[in-house]
């Protein structure tokens, strides 16, 4: 190609020049436009995120609920009172002494079986046997006087006789023969006398007698020995008090003394079935009747003026009140023992296989005896509905309508804010 002419290098020079200042314009308006969009850009990304601000502080939805919930089952439900018994023998005998003296035997030990009327110990007996002798000596001497004056009444009868014969055949005075009637009536009162001082003289054989059988001790019951007080070879002293030798009880059949508060007292009758445990065996359950709730509880028993002085003392402390309830229970592998402590139960009531809820879930009560229960929905929304409730042991409470197994109701124990029925 031949070098350009120098006109047409000028024309290209002004039409490059030309383009260049196009490019140039161009360029600067592109800058310009780039910057007012990022400016509108993030004007609306500022006012977006302020709407979505404003949103979220007034106009957002409420969060989901949370509630503690429980499930409609099915369970055995049970109605008691609870109270803490005392174990004791049906009959526990303390076999004293009535009589003093050294113990010279004792026939049986403790844990033995004995039979009412068998011999258990013996008291040295030398000081009875004496004064029955001596009580019976005393009757045969006053037995003795009474057939002298035998004698001498007849005596006396044939002189009065005689002269009342004699007076009548005014052989003799008349004071011979009163006389005579006199010393015959003082012979017949005399004797009259020895009649009531030989009955004397026999009550007291008597009484040396039975003294005597008071050295020997028998059992009064069928029982076991549950404690041997005093040892052999101990001296008794029966005049201050009688004392204990042994203790007899009869453990085949146990009685359980359970208190019963003043709270509790006024829904329990006799004839409730009772069932209980002991420390040793918490699992296992014995079962009896009530058998009889006392009248009083046993601070009665107190003497009038104790009491009044423990009142006066303690008028700014206040005791609980407690009622013995009885009941019987057989033992006959001998597993109860004196003095164990019960874990009682008297039962109320009982249901089986019953629909329950957790009694907290139970709303205010209504006029119709119908409860308000929350129930949740599927879609973690909750309704009111009216419930009829059977047996409630404020742990528990029998649904007897409203309510079917598998639903779930607020529980009123909730850890988290419970929203509104219906929300």
């Amino acid at each position: 190609m031949g070098p350009v002419p120098a006109a047409q290098a000028v024309n290209r020079g002004i039409t490059g020049a030309g383009r260049g200042a196009r490019r140039s314009f161009r360029s600067g308006s592109m800058k310009k436009s780039r910057s007012k969009f990022k400016r509108y850009a993030l004007a609306a990304a500022l006012l977006l995120l302020l709407g979505f601000g404003v949103r979220a502080a007034f106009f957002s939805a409420p969060p989901p609920p949370t509630f503690a919930v429980a499930e409609v089952t099915r369970a055995d439900l049970e109605d008691s009172v609870l109270a803490s018994g005392t174990i004791d023998a049906i009959e526990r005998v303390s076999v004293g002494a009535q009589a003093t003296g050294q113990l010279k035997s004792l026939k049986v030990a403790l844990g033995d079986r004995v039979k009412k009327g068998q011999l258990v110990a013996e008291i040295d007996d030398l000081t009875q046997q004496n004064e029955l002798r001596n009580a019976e000596a005393a009757l045969q001497t006053r037995r003795a006087e009474r057939a002298a004056k035998v004698a001498t009444l007849k005596q006396a009868e044939l002189n009065f006789k005689r002269q009342r014969q004699m007076l009548a055949a005014d052989a003799s005075s008349r004071e011979a023969y009163e006389t005579a009637e006199a010393t015959l009536a003082v012979t017949r009162a005399e004797i009259a006398s020895l009649d009531a001082q030989i009955a004397q003289a026999e009550i007291q054989v008597d009484t040396a007698r039975v003294n005597l059988g008071y050295t020997r001790i028998v059992s009064p019951i069928d029982g076991m020995v549950v404690a041997v007080v005093t040892k052999e070879g101990q001296t008794v002293n029966s005049i201050q008090s009688a004392p204990t030798i042994i203790k007899v009880a009869q453990v085949d059949t146990m009685t359980i003394k359970a208190q019963i508060s003043e709270a509790d007292v006024t829904r329990v009758t006799t004839g409730l079935p009772v069932y209980f445990t002991i420390l040793g065996e918490p699992d296992e359950r014995y079962r009896a009747t009530l058998r009889a709730v006392e009248p009083a509880p046993d601070s009665i028993q107190k003497d009038d003026a104790t009491s009044s002085l423990t009142s006066s003392t303690s008028t700014s402390t206040s005791a609980a009140v407690y009622y013995n309830g009885i009941f019987d229970v057989p033992n006959p592998d001998e597993k109860l023992r004196i003095s164990m402590t019960a874990q009682v139960f008297i039962v109320l009531g009982e249901a089986k296989n019953a629909v329950v809820v957790p009694a907290s879930a139970l709303g205010k009560r209504g006029e119709d005896g119908r409860y308000a229960v929350r129930v949740v929905l599927k879609d973690n929304k909750t309704e009111t509905r009216q419930v009829r409730i059977g047996m409630n042991n404020n742990v528990q409470a029998q649904v007897l309508e409203g309510l079917e197994v598998g639903e779930r109701v607020v529980s009123a124990d909730a850890a988290a804010a419970v929203a509104k029925p219906g929300a």
